[in-house]
């Protein structure tokens, strides 16, 4: 049975309903220690004294390390490289790392943590980016306190906004976002007596953390194995946080040479880990009265904290997007990342688009307002299509399914311009692009292996060193897998990522696992099909090219008659005979280039289309915006498995109207954040799930395994300005600064109507 194509149940449901299996935290181990972490109580300041009088006769208490301790380098290895594992002298933002305190218990730990005494003497904080970025007096990072500058130019943006009819010129704004993941961040580090230090935990990137371990404990990596638990969600947080997270744990770990065990509060996760970019973007965009796009201009700006982290790729990411995907010969882009004193940014699905995407579809919509055309028809004049240039001067020419996600919406929920509406009711449109895989930023990434193992009894191991988070990773591979092999896909297992034991696989970001551990496991079993073929080609007395695998058997056909070998007959007669049936398979991405100075290049390898349309309705007594339904159209390329590309819709769509409508981090004067948990901290549940119509839309990408292309990071991407243009359109208001809470709806809705707040 081919099993590629259909509608497969995560293998892993089951167990997560029933409870069984192990996250970090349930994980145990003799003479465990628990560590606990002395934060930063200012955002920036000197340190002067870490005064542990005060627990020195705590009982339970095992030690307490500082930056003096690190055998290794005081940095945790991402990208510049610039941030340490402990403070040494200065703290750049509230709860940065200064101490871990190890204790037998984890209350006694955090006890004798908030004990100890941190004498910091405090300096002026630079809290808002905008002013951060050349600010005249504070220093917190080259000479402008900007981590990158990228920039993009394409034709000639004076001339042809002085040809334009109309011209757009606004500002936009969205804020923090955190990743509410359901596990918070949790880390074992258990050192051998041969030497080498065993990290396990809730990770996205194994390799990550085996780099960071080996830089601060400087040792070989050979010495270093990784090994990712079973994982509570991500999106992206869990990419470089746990490789802090495991030095934490390592440090004292090395040096007792006992496990310590290191997890952090609810609270604690959401003052100290990173967040989506709040970001401010500067966006003036020009058409001509017949409805054609004639330039951008664009200054999109994100806070990156107080440390880069990933903040570079982000940049690039939501730069190559910063048009939308629309046709466009004049565009001018700036953009820049700048260091301030606050929690340090990363990742976060989407990873830099979802903000400069807010900005762009809600331009379009106030553009074909001016025009006086609807949303669909001005969006249909400008889509980037098969033979088009994006704004970096990448030639789009294989999978292009954008405009067909855009009819597939309109045919699906027979909205017209003319559609009749009640009073408050709103509909929104939004069209998306999205690079697929880490593209030329990340293109020393660009190498994924595998390796697949049939054993005597007929069943299949796999491991990547991508992994599980809940997206049904191990589902979508597991049926690549059996297909390849001609197996059940009850016989295929995954092998829990273990640096010591996978081939590295890259990172599992960016949308990029199917494709990337697809291809590399395809590559693994061809080399085992081709054993197996042969050796039933002497079985069976036929040639290879008559024979294929399928559901468990080895198939003849000759003559016009079929004939059939179990497959297990075949693969004993393989162990009988000494016949490798494992392999490594590997996969190298096609190629990307990207000029810094002009922004020109091939940007990504290729790249994923969407269309999603909101019906809101809005209370014009309180502002209060409720969203009804959702339609939301992607082209995946080939959906290995519908039911879960359905899921990774509906879990976007409702992580997108939490970024839309609720979901805001705030902090003081002092940079403290001032609702770190989730009574204030607000969230969307299923309470406020809207009805989500999922299409999919198949336009292989012929380099993606079966055709299929990334597809986890777009679901989210597009409601946010599809929200916005539905409040617009249901109460005549824009509103351009994320949340769009009551609040700011009722106030623009009274100002529009002219009376007094």
């Amino acid at each position: 049975m081919v099993v590629v194509g259909k509608r497969v149940r995560r293998v892993e449901s089951v167990d997560r309903v029933r409870g069984v299996g192990s996250f970090a935290d349930d994980l145990s181990y003799a003479g465990m220690l628990h560590a606990a972490i002395v934060r930063s109580p200012v955002a920036r300041g000197k340190i002067e004294q870490i005064d542990t009088k005060s627990i020195a006769n705590m009982r339970g208490v095992e030690g307490v390390f500082t930056f003096r301790d690190i055998p290794g380098r005081n940095a945790v290895p991402i990208i510049l490289d610039d941030q340490p594992c402990l403070a040494e002298k200065h703290v750049n933002y509230v709860g940065e790392p200064v101490a871990i305190v190890v204790a037998v218990e984890r209350r006694v730990a955090r006890a004798a943590a908030r004990e100890i005494g941190v004498k910091i003497k405090p300096l002026p904080p630079v809290l808002d980016f905008l002013e951060a970025r050349n600010h005249p007096r504070v220093r917190l990072f080259g000479k402008n306190n900007v981590f990158k500058h990228l920039r993009i130019r394409r034709g000639d943006t004076e001339s042809a906004f002085s040809s334009c009819d109309v011209i757009v010129e606004t500002e936009y704004r969205t804020p923090y976002q955190e990743h509410a993941y359901i596990e918070p961040v949790a880390m074992i580090a258990i050192p051998h007596p041969d030497g080498i230090i065993e990290i396990r935990g809730s990770m996205q990137c194994p390799f990550y953390v085996r780099n960071a371990v080996t830089t601060v404990l400087g040792l070989p990596e050979s010495k270093v194995w990784v090994v990712q638990t079973a994982t509570g969600g991500a999106f992206g947080g869990k990419e470089d946080v746990p490789s802090l997270l495991a030095c934490q744990a390592a440090l004292p770990a090395w040096k007792l040479k006992r496990p310590v065990k290191l997890v952090y509060d609810r609270t604690e996760d959401m003052i100290s880990t990173s967040k989506r970019h709040p970001s401010w973007v500067h966006y003036k965009s020009g058409a001509t009265e017949d409805g054609v796009l004639r330039a951008i201009e664009v200054e999109y700006v994100i806070d990156g904290g107080a440390y880069s982290t990933l903040s570079p790729p982000v940049l690039y990411r939501g730069t190559v997007h910063a048009a939308g995907p629309y046709r466009c010969e004049n565009v001018k882009v700036d953009s820049y990342v700048v260091a301030t004193n606050k929690v340090p940014t990363g990742a976060f699905r989407g990873f830099g688009s979802p903000q400069i995407l807010f900005a762009a579809e809600s331009q379009m919509d106030e553009l074909a307002n001016k025009l006086r055309l609807d949303p669909v028809e001005f969006r249909r004049k400008n889509l980037l299509r098969s033979g088009d240039f994006t704004i970096t001067g990448q030639k789009l020419h294989r999978s292009v399914g954008l405009e067909e996600t855009l009819e597939r919406v309109l045919e699906t929920s027979k909205w017209t311009p003319r559609l009749k509406k009640a009073e408050g009711i709103g509909y929104g449109f939004s069209t998306i692009l999205y690079g697929v895989g880490l593209g030329a930023a990340g293109k020393h990434l660009a190498r994924t292996g595998a390796r697949v193992a049939v054993h005597a009894d007929g069943s299949v191991a796999f491991s990547v060193g991508t992994t599980e988070l809940g997206q049904g990773m191990t589902t979508v591979l597991s049926q690549m897998v059996a297909d390849e092999l001609g197996v059940p896909m009850e016989s295929v297992g995954m092998i829990a990522p273990d640096t010591s034991r996978v081939p590295d696989s890259g990172p599992t970001v960016a949308s990029r696992a199917t494709t990337m551990s697809g291809n590399a496991l395809r590559d693994a079993c061809a080399k085992i099909r081709r054993v197996l073929l042969d050796e039933a080609s002497r079985l069976l007395h036929c040639p290879v090219s008559r024979l294929s695998l399928l559901d468990g058997a080895v198939v003849a056909t000759t003559s016009g008659e079929r004939t059939s070998l179990p497959l297990e007959d075949v693969i004993r007669s393989c162990a009988a005979n000494r016949l490798p049936l494992s392999a490594e398979g590997w996969h190298v991405s096609p190629p990307t280039s990207w000029n810094e100075e002009t922004g020109k290049g091939d940007a990504y390898v290729t790249y994923a289309w969407a269309t999603n349309l909101a019906k809101v309705k809005v209370d014009r007594e309180t502002g209060e915006v409720t969203v009804l339904k959702v339609w939301a159209a992607h082209d995946v390329g080939k959906a290995i498995n519908p039911l879960l590309a359905e899921g990774q819709i509906e879990g976007g769509v409702l992580q997108g109207l939490g970024f839309a409508l609720m979901e805001h981090m705030s902090t003081d004067e002092k940079g403290v954040v001032l609702n770190p948990e989730f009574s204030t901290y607000i969230i969307p549940t299923a309470a406020d799930s809207p009805e989500v119509t999922s299409l999919l839309v198949e336009h292989p990408y012929p380099d993606g395994p079966y055709g299929a292309k990334g597809f986890g990071e777009q679901p989210l991407m597009g409601i946010a300005p599809a929200i916005a243009n539905a409040v617009s359109d249901a109460v005549g208001v824009r509103i351009r600064e994320l949340p769009i809470t009551p609040e700011k709806v009722w106030r623009a809705m009274r100002a529009a109507s002219g009376r007094d707040e």
